[in-house]
């Protein structure tokens, strides 16, 4: 029997050296875990969400409401894998009936996704943790579903080598309108994949494209590869922009300043 326990109410203190607790044949055991700081340096609100990979608990009951300027950590097990990504433009005072509460990112119209995957197109944040296995962790950005807002990301302390910077040009504004994403007022509010918005093989890298040697960089791609160079653009990026570092803590920042330092203090945390 597993049982996960709740730190929600644990002090600051505590948190940072946050360790998960779990209960096997009877007998209490001690695992390494994680955390991961989540900052909204967007002059709006966002609503973060999380999603685990197959076999992996939902972090944070997969989503919450983070205020501009607002940091929150989260606790995570030291072998962690799944994704992590921001929803926009939400209403969750109105019942959707499983319809979107949010313009972007949605996840079935709830606050807490619980797991669910976000409706697409959303930048997402990809991580495999394997701190508790003592080998390094394994992160990217991708848009190989779209973009919806620019993030970064890095290991703390801070190391230049660990950091996924964010994009030089807003996508928003680029965005081709056979990939754009527009709200009830005629705002460009994310911008589509070639994959999502064409379904084609030879942009979704499948079928006789499901090779490096048969799928390349496209018209789409290249554009997206422009304004954020440090993200996955299409499914074969190569270089491949996945980054290998050793950490027990991470720090994703929504709409990062070009050249920002990750500095977090205790009273900025949620």
């Amino acid at each position: 029997m597993q049982i996960t326990m709740n730190f929600s109410r644990i002090s600051f203190a505590l948190q940072l050296f946050f360790i998960c607790h779990f209960i096997t044949s009877g007998k209490l055991r001690e695992v390494e875990g994680c955390s991961i700081y989540i900052s909204n340096k967007c002059p709006f609100p966002i609503w973060p969400a999380t999603a685990p990979n197959t076999g992996h608990p939902v972090l944070s009951n997969g989503g919450f409401y983070l205020p501009s300027g607002g940091v929150r950590r989260i606790g995570a097990p030291g072998d962690w894998s799944g994704r992590i990504w921001a929803r926009t433009g939400c209403n969750f005072n109105v019942p959707t009936n499983h319809k979107p509460a949010c313009e972007t990112g949605d996840c079935d119209g709830k606050l807490e996704c619980e797991g669910t995957i976000g409706l697409p197109p959303a930048t997402l944040v990809e991580m495999t943790i394997q701190y508790d296995k003592k080998q390094p962790s394994f992160y990217d950005v991708s848009l190989v579903d779209g973009y919806n807002l620019p993030v970064s990301v890095t290991n703390k302390p801070s190391s230049t080598k660990c950091l996924i910077r964010g994009c030089t040009k807003n996508l928003k504004d680029t965005c081709p309108p056979e990939l754009q994403v527009v709200n009830d007022g005629g705002q460009v509010v994310a911008c589509k994949s070639a994959c999502l918005a064409f379904n084609l093989d030879s942009f979704c890298c499948r079928n006789k494209y499901g090779s490096p040697e048969k799928c390349k960089p496209s018209v789409y791609s290249s554009l997206f590869k422009n304004a954020c160079p440090s993200y996955v653009s299409y499914a074969f990026d190569t270089p491949s922009p996945v980054l290998s570092c050793s950490s027990d803590q991470f720090i994703i920042t929504f709409c990062p300043d070009k050249w920002a330092t990750h500095h977090l203090s205790a009273s900025s945390i949620i």
